[in-house]
């Protein structure tokens, strides 16, 4: 591409080029010209005194080229009027008011005739100043051309290069996306296939067709989450639908959130607590089914790396025109040099768990098509931290609950042995 541009933009200096050279040579032609008619002006009013050098001002000059003037007789014997003027041939002139150019000597002139009183009178100029600027000319633009085309070429090439990367990039990350997809597909589907075929190799009784097929059915459901995960995010890729403008109640999500995951927290023993801090409401403008979608996420995450009898903390902040959703638990934590690919599909921060590595590329999805800004670091639980921070929508209030006489938030916390604070 930068050398069909680089070509296109040569033949385009060539034509630029070429017109600027003519329109140039016309215009140091037309004022040769105009000197020509001026000095055959001066010869009609005044015939007999033509040949005096003081009857036309030849000091006034284009280029430092004399005049030279000649008389043609009706017998056609040409007479030279100006001292040095070269050899005017019968055919080297025109006998009309046309300026025609000829060759006298070894040097071009441009000339012009006139009739006065059955006289010829022909003036003419040499041209080889205009020629010689006019190469000079052409040789500035020999010069210029090809550093210039030089110049284009690898500039065009340097802004194609760097235009395509994010294009390489993202053919490449989509064929790392096909090929992790088609790994994370073949593993249930590996583990279905054994199964089944086990199960066909022999008689067996119902206790173990029963574990067989509890087995499939969990592959099975492993296979469509994937599946879902994959399909939601080509749908939100797209074209992903525009943002809610009706604000959404942050601390309301987690908390319902925080209900759903309850089972979950309570099975593995644990400590699962929500709480909302700052002042006023923490609104933002965005779909709550996808705010719901990310806290879930994030929540998810977070009791899979916790692990059994661990502690997971979400936490609502609205302080100033910022709500924040932070997820944190007391994990193994991220390392700082997976931060950078984190929210790569099909990748995982650590071995634990057993997710296929979609959660937080469509958790990245929501925050950035709602205007979120993440920040990952380590919890004070000893964790990960896992916050997103939005800009607070505008039909929020910030009355702080201690003046408004209302309760302050609710603190809930799982297994459901534990205490509740309110």
């Amino acid at each position: 591409m930068a050398l069909v541009a680089t070509l296109i933009i040569g033949a385009m200096y060539v034509c630029v080029v070429a017109g600027i050279d003519a329109i140039d040579r016309h215009r140091l032609v037309a004022q040769i010209d105009a000197r020509l008619d001026r000095r055959l002006d001066n010869a009609a009013r005044r015939p007999l005194s033509a040949s005096s050098i003081a009857n036309y001002d030849n000091a006034e000059k284009i280029d430092d080229a004399p005049v030279f003037l000649w008389r043609v007789g009706s017998t056609g014997r040409t007479i030279s009027l100006t001292p040095g003027a070269p050899t005017l041939s019968a055919t080297s002139w025109s006998p009309s008011h046309r300026s025609p150019e000829a060759l006298l000597g070894n040097q071009s002139f441009r000339l012009r005739s006139r009739r006065v009183d059955g006289t010829w009178f022909v003036v003419g100029q040499s041209l080889a100043e205009v020629d010689h600027v006019e190469s000079d000319l052409i040789a500035l633009e020999v010069v210029a051309g090809p550093v210039l085309l030089l110049a284009i070429f690898l500039g065009t090439l340097l802004v194609g290069i760097k235009a395509a990367k994010p294009v390489e990039q993202a053919r490449r990350r989509q064929l790392e996306f096909t090929a992790d997809a088609s790994h994370e597909l073949r593993t249930p589907l590996s583990v279905i296939e054994a199964e089944v075929s086990l199960a066909l190799s022999g008689t067996r009784n119902v206790a173990e067709y029963l574990d067989t097929l509890s087995r499939v059915s969990r592959e099975a459901l492993r296979l469509r989450d994937i599946v879902d995960d994959l399909l939601w995010l080509s749908r939100f890729d797209s074209e992903p639908p525009p943002p809610g403008d009706e604000p959404v109640d942050v601390g309301a999500i987690a908390a319902a959130c925080a209900d759903r995951f309850d089972a979950v927290a309570t099975g593995r023993g644990i400590s699962l607590s929500v709480r909302q801090l700052g002042e006023g409401q923490p609104w933002v403008n965005a779909p709550p089914e996808w705010i719901d979608r990310l806290t879930a996420v994030l929540v998810d995450n977070a009791c899979r790396y916790a692990g059994n009898n661990g502690v997971v903390r979400i936490t609502v902040r609205a302080q100033g025109n910022r709500v924040s959703l932070a997820v944190e638990d007391d994990g193994p934590g991220i390392d700082p040099q997976e931060r950078a690919t984190l929210f790569d599909r099909f990748h995982r921060a650590t071995d634990e768990g057993n997710g296929a590595g979609l959660g937080l590329a469509i958790g990245d999805a929501v925050a950035r098509a709602t205007g979120g800004e993440w920040h990952v670091g380590v919890a004070s639980l000893g964790g990960a931290l896992m916050e997103v921070r939005w800009h607070r929508s505008s039909g929020a209030k910030t009355v702080d609950s201690r003046d408004s006489g209302e309760e302050p938030p609710v603190i809930k916390q799982t297994p459901s042995d534990a205490p509740v604070v309110g």
